[in-house]
Protein backbone atom coordinates (compact mmCIF):
# COMPACT_ATOMS: atom_id res chain seq x y z
CA UNK A 1 0.00 0.00 0.00
CA UNK A 2 0.88 3.49 -0.50
CA UNK A 3 1.39 4.80 3.17
CA UNK A 4 0.93 8.25 2.12
CA UNK A 5 -2.29 8.33 -0.09
CA UNK A 6 -5.18 8.98 2.43
CA UNK A 7 -7.67 6.44 0.79
CA UNK A 8 -5.27 3.67 1.93
CA UNK A 9 -4.39 4.73 4.90
CA UNK A 10 -8.17 5.21 5.99
CA UNK A 11 -8.60 1.55 4.80
CA UNK A 12 -5.54 0.15 7.00
CA UNK A 13 -6.36 1.91 10.31
CA UNK A 14 -9.99 0.79 9.91
CA UNK A 15 -9.08 -2.62 8.45
CA UNK A 16 -7.36 -2.70 12.15
CA UNK A 17 -10.08 -1.00 13.64
CA UNK A 18 -7.99 1.76 15.14
CA UNK A 19 -8.85 5.31 15.98
CA UNK A 20 -6.76 8.04 16.34
CA UNK A 21 -6.21 9.76 20.10
CA UNK A 22 -5.79 13.13 20.22
CA UNK A 23 -4.07 12.46 23.66
CA UNK A 24 -0.90 10.81 22.05
CA UNK A 25 -0.69 13.89 19.53
CA UNK A 26 -1.46 11.29 16.49
CA UNK A 27 -1.41 13.19 13.23
CA UNK A 28 -0.33 10.92 10.43
CA UNK A 29 1.78 12.56 7.21
CA UNK A 30 0.66 12.18 4.24
CA UNK A 31 2.52 14.28 1.79
CA UNK A 32 5.19 12.34 -0.27
CA UNK A 33 7.41 15.17 -1.27
CA UNK A 34 7.68 16.28 2.69
CA UNK A 35 8.60 12.73 3.81
CA UNK A 36 11.42 12.86 0.77
CA UNK A 37 12.57 16.78 2.50
CA UNK A 38 13.11 14.93 6.25
CA UNK A 39 14.78 11.39 4.47
CA UNK A 40 17.39 13.90 2.37
CA UNK A 41 17.64 16.35 6.27
CA UNK A 42 18.19 12.96 8.06
CA UNK A 43 20.70 11.61 5.50
CA UNK A 44 20.66 8.12 6.21
CA UNK A 45 23.62 5.86 4.67
CA UNK A 46 23.84 1.96 4.53
CA UNK A 47 26.35 2.44 7.96
CA UNK A 48 23.93 4.17 10.07
CA UNK A 49 21.61 2.87 12.89
CA UNK A 50 17.78 5.56 12.72
CA UNK A 51 16.10 5.73 15.97
CA UNK A 52 12.53 6.82 14.54
CA UNK A 53 10.79 8.03 17.70
CA UNK A 54 6.70 7.88 16.64
CA UNK A 55 6.69 5.97 13.61
CA UNK A 56 2.98 6.25 13.54
CA UNK A 57 1.93 3.63 10.35
CA UNK A 58 5.36 3.69 8.82
CA UNK A 59 5.01 6.35 6.36
CA UNK A 60 8.67 7.22 7.28
CA UNK A 61 10.01 3.97 8.72
CA UNK A 62 10.15 2.79 5.03
CA UNK A 63 11.54 5.26 3.19
CA UNK A 64 14.47 5.38 6.26
CA UNK A 65 14.90 1.73 5.58
CA UNK A 66 15.22 1.83 2.07
CA UNK A 67 18.77 4.32 2.81
CA UNK A 68 19.63 3.42 6.63
CA UNK A 69 21.61 -0.17 7.68
CA UNK A 70 18.98 -0.16 10.41
CA UNK A 71 16.10 1.29 11.04
CA UNK A 72 14.39 0.85 15.07
CA UNK A 73 10.76 2.50 15.19
CA UNK A 74 9.72 3.04 18.93
CA UNK A 75 6.16 3.42 19.23
CA UNK A 76 4.66 3.60 22.15
CA UNK A 77 0.85 3.05 20.96
CA UNK A 78 0.26 -0.63 21.47
CA UNK A 79 -2.59 -0.62 18.84
CA UNK A 80 -0.14 0.79 15.84
CA UNK A 81 2.08 -1.99 16.26
CA UNK A 82 0.21 -4.26 14.11
CA UNK A 83 -0.31 -1.65 11.83
CA UNK A 84 3.41 -1.21 11.61
CA UNK A 85 3.78 -5.03 11.44
CA UNK A 86 1.22 -5.28 8.32
CA UNK A 87 3.22 -1.91 6.72
CA UNK A 88 6.85 -2.96 7.18
CA UNK A 89 6.16 -6.41 6.34
CA UNK A 90 8.76 -8.00 4.28
CA UNK A 91 10.99 -4.77 5.14
CA UNK A 92 13.98 -6.80 7.42
CA UNK A 93 16.54 -4.01 8.58
CA UNK A 94 13.03 -2.42 10.55
CA UNK A 95 12.71 -3.34 14.47
CA UNK A 96 9.35 -2.58 15.52
CA UNK A 97 9.94 -1.98 19.12
CA UNK A 98 6.78 -1.09 21.76
CA UNK A 99 8.06 1.65 24.58
CA UNK A 100 7.77 5.03 26.15
CA UNK A 101 10.64 7.26 24.23
CA UNK A 102 10.88 8.94 27.45
CA UNK A 103 11.70 5.71 30.02
CA UNK A 104 14.16 4.43 26.86
CA UNK A 105 17.78 4.05 26.93
CA UNK A 106 18.19 5.00 23.41
CA UNK A 107 21.92 4.28 23.68
CA UNK A 108 21.22 0.63 25.51
CA UNK A 109 18.98 0.08 22.69
CA UNK A 110 20.80 0.24 20.10
CA UNK A 111 23.73 -1.77 21.03
CA UNK A 112 21.68 -4.19 21.81
CA UNK A 113 20.05 -4.41 18.70
CA UNK A 114 23.28 -4.18 16.61
CA UNK A 115 25.31 -6.90 18.30
CA UNK A 116 28.48 -4.98 17.73
CA UNK A 117 29.56 -1.17 19.13
CA UNK A 118 27.49 1.71 17.56
CA UNK A 119 29.91 5.01 17.88
CA UNK A 120 26.51 7.03 16.91
CA UNK A 121 23.38 6.71 15.56
CA UNK A 122 20.81 9.21 14.15
CA UNK A 123 17.32 10.05 15.20
CA UNK A 124 14.21 10.83 13.61
CA UNK A 125 11.14 11.66 15.44
CA UNK A 126 7.55 13.66 14.53
CA UNK A 127 6.51 15.05 18.09
CA UNK A 128 3.08 16.24 20.10
CA UNK A 129 3.69 19.13 21.27
CA UNK A 130 3.46 17.85 25.48
CA UNK A 131 6.52 15.51 24.61
CA UNK A 132 8.67 17.98 22.80
CA UNK A 133 10.92 19.65 25.51
CA UNK A 134 11.01 16.44 27.66
CA UNK A 135 12.35 13.76 24.98
CA UNK A 136 14.80 16.25 23.59
CA UNK A 137 16.27 16.58 26.77
CA UNK A 138 16.10 13.27 27.49
CA UNK A 139 17.73 12.64 24.42
CA UNK A 140 20.94 15.78 25.22
CA UNK A 141 21.20 15.20 28.79
CA UNK A 142 20.63 10.89 29.24
CA UNK A 143 22.10 9.64 25.84
CA UNK A 144 25.61 9.90 24.91
CA UNK A 145 25.78 8.15 21.35
CA UNK A 146 22.98 10.48 19.34
CA UNK A 147 24.68 12.16 16.79
CA UNK A 148 22.10 14.50 15.18
CA UNK A 149 18.27 14.35 16.01
CA UNK A 150 15.96 15.72 12.53
CA UNK A 151 12.79 16.33 14.55
CA UNK A 152 8.86 17.86 13.28
CA UNK A 153 7.83 19.82 16.13
CA UNK A 154 5.19 22.70 16.18
CA UNK A 155 6.52 25.84 14.45
CA UNK A 156 5.93 27.75 17.33
CA UNK A 157 8.31 25.17 19.10
CA UNK A 158 10.75 25.28 16.42
CA UNK A 159 11.31 29.22 16.40
CA UNK A 160 11.94 28.44 20.20
CA UNK A 161 14.33 26.36 19.51
CA UNK A 162 16.15 28.18 17.42
CA UNK A 163 15.71 31.78 18.54
CA UNK A 164 18.18 34.56 19.00
CA UNK A 165 18.64 36.72 22.55
CA UNK A 166 16.29 39.46 23.07
CA UNK A 167 13.90 37.84 20.81
CA UNK A 168 10.26 37.14 22.17
CA UNK A 169 10.78 33.46 21.19
CA UNK A 170 14.28 33.12 23.21
CA UNK A 171 13.72 31.48 26.42
CA UNK A 172 15.29 28.31 28.47
CA UNK A 173 14.44 25.97 26.26
CA UNK A 174 16.39 27.72 23.61
CA UNK A 175 19.56 28.06 26.06
CA UNK A 176 19.47 24.25 27.10
CA UNK A 177 19.41 23.00 23.90
CA UNK A 178 21.81 25.29 22.20
CA UNK A 179 24.40 23.98 25.55
CA UNK A 180 24.20 20.30 24.24
CA UNK A 181 23.69 20.86 20.65
CA UNK A 182 23.48 23.15 17.07
CA UNK A 183 19.77 23.17 16.28
CA UNK A 184 18.41 24.71 12.49
CA UNK A 185 14.90 25.11 11.19
CA UNK A 186 15.04 23.48 7.72
CA UNK A 187 11.39 23.99 6.84
CA UNK A 188 7.59 24.52 7.24
CA UNK A 189 5.05 22.08 6.95
CA UNK A 190 1.47 22.94 6.87
CA UNK A 191 -1.02 21.33 8.68
CA UNK A 192 -3.13 20.01 5.50
CA UNK A 193 -0.54 17.57 4.99
CA UNK A 194 -1.45 15.28 7.93
CA UNK A 195 -4.52 13.12 8.66
CA UNK A 196 -6.27 14.66 10.98
CA UNK A 197 -5.19 17.78 10.06
CA UNK A 198 -3.64 19.61 13.48
CA UNK A 199 -4.78 22.91 14.74
CA UNK A 200 -1.18 24.62 13.92
CA UNK A 201 1.55 24.16 11.44
CA UNK A 202 4.34 22.54 12.13
CA UNK A 203 8.36 22.95 10.88
CA UNK A 204 11.21 20.40 10.75
CA UNK A 205 14.02 21.26 12.44
CA UNK A 206 17.72 19.28 12.12
CA UNK A 207 19.99 19.26 15.46
CA UNK A 208 23.65 18.67 15.08
CA UNK A 209 24.61 17.02 19.12
CA UNK A 210 28.03 18.65 20.10
CA UNK A 211 31.09 16.53 21.50
CA UNK A 212 31.37 18.49 24.45
CA UNK A 213 29.04 21.60 26.01
CA UNK A 214 29.09 24.95 23.74
CA UNK A 215 30.31 26.51 26.70
CA UNK A 216 31.69 24.67 29.30
CA UNK A 217 30.37 25.36 32.63
CA UNK A 218 31.77 23.95 36.41
CA UNK A 219 28.87 23.05 37.65
CA UNK A 220 25.54 21.86 35.03
CA UNK A 221 22.85 21.55 37.49
CA UNK A 222 24.07 25.70 38.65
CA UNK A 223 24.13 26.76 34.91
CA UNK A 224 20.45 25.12 34.23
CA UNK A 225 19.54 26.56 38.00
CA UNK A 226 20.12 29.86 36.73
CA UNK A 227 18.81 29.53 32.94
CA UNK A 228 15.24 28.99 34.65
CA UNK A 229 15.18 31.44 37.06
CA UNK A 230 16.23 33.86 34.42
CA UNK A 231 13.05 33.56 32.35
CA UNK A 232 10.68 32.02 35.13
CA UNK A 233 9.97 35.82 35.86
CA UNK A 234 11.03 37.40 32.21
CA UNK A 235 10.69 40.99 33.19
CA UNK A 236 12.76 41.21 36.48
CA UNK A 237 16.30 42.37 36.57
CA UNK A 238 18.50 39.19 36.29
CA UNK A 239 19.46 40.46 40.09
CA UNK A 240 16.20 40.47 41.09
CA UNK A 241 15.52 36.83 39.16
CA UNK A 242 18.28 34.80 39.96
CA UNK A 243 19.27 35.74 43.34
CA UNK A 244 16.59 33.56 44.56
CA UNK A 245 18.26 30.80 43.43
CA UNK A 246 20.56 30.97 46.56
CA UNK A 247 19.42 33.14 49.61
CA UNK A 248 21.75 32.63 51.41
CA UNK A 249 24.06 35.18 49.31
CA UNK A 250 23.24 38.64 50.28
CA UNK A 251 22.04 41.11 46.99
CA UNK A 252 25.76 42.74 47.55
CA UNK A 253 27.19 39.21 46.87
CA UNK A 254 25.11 39.06 43.82
CA UNK A 255 26.21 41.96 42.79
CA UNK A 256 29.65 40.78 43.35
CA UNK A 257 29.00 37.95 41.06
CA UNK A 258 27.90 40.17 38.16
CA UNK A 259 30.66 42.18 38.44
CA UNK A 260 32.68 38.94 38.10
CA UNK A 261 31.14 37.56 35.00
CA UNK A 262 30.97 40.91 33.64
CA UNK A 263 27.30 41.39 32.70
CA UNK A 264 25.53 44.30 33.96
CA UNK A 265 22.34 42.99 36.46
CA UNK A 266 20.20 45.26 35.91
CA UNK A 267 19.66 43.65 32.38
CA UNK A 268 16.62 41.18 31.27
CA UNK A 269 17.42 36.82 31.27
CA UNK A 270 15.97 37.26 27.29
CA UNK A 271 19.38 39.18 26.34
CA UNK A 272 22.34 37.13 27.61
CA UNK A 273 23.93 34.47 25.01
CA UNK A 274 24.47 31.00 25.93
CA UNK A 275 28.47 32.14 26.56
CA UNK A 276 27.02 34.87 29.57
CA UNK A 277 25.23 32.42 31.00
CA UNK A 278 27.81 30.31 31.31
CA UNK A 279 30.18 33.12 33.08
CA UNK A 280 27.45 34.48 35.48
CA UNK A 281 27.07 30.36 36.61
CA UNK A 282 30.89 30.26 37.13
CA UNK A 283 31.26 33.37 38.78
CA UNK A 284 28.40 32.44 40.81
CA UNK A 285 30.17 29.06 41.79
CA UNK A 286 33.33 30.82 42.80
CA UNK A 287 31.42 33.08 44.86
CA UNK A 288 29.25 30.70 46.71
CA UNK A 289 33.13 28.69 47.33
CA UNK A 290 34.49 31.83 48.49
CA UNK A 291 31.81 32.80 50.96
CA UNK A 292 32.54 28.50 52.13
CA UNK A 293 28.67 28.18 51.83
CA UNK A 294 27.87 24.38 50.95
Amino acid sequence: MDPVAPGAVRELIARHGFRIKKSLGQNFLIDGNIIKKIIAAVAPSPADTVVEIGPGIGALTGALAAQAGQVLAVEIDRRLIPVLEETMAGINNVCIVQADALKTDFDSLVQSRAGTPVPTYKVAANLPYYITTPLLMHLLEKQTCVGSIVVMVQEEVARRLTAQPATPEYGALTVAVNFYARPEMLFRVPRTVFMPRPEVDSAVVKIEVNRLPAAPVQDKEVFFALVRAAFQQRRKTLLNAVSAVDKRLSKEMWTDVFRQADIAPGRRGETLDLVEFARLADAYVNRREKSKIN
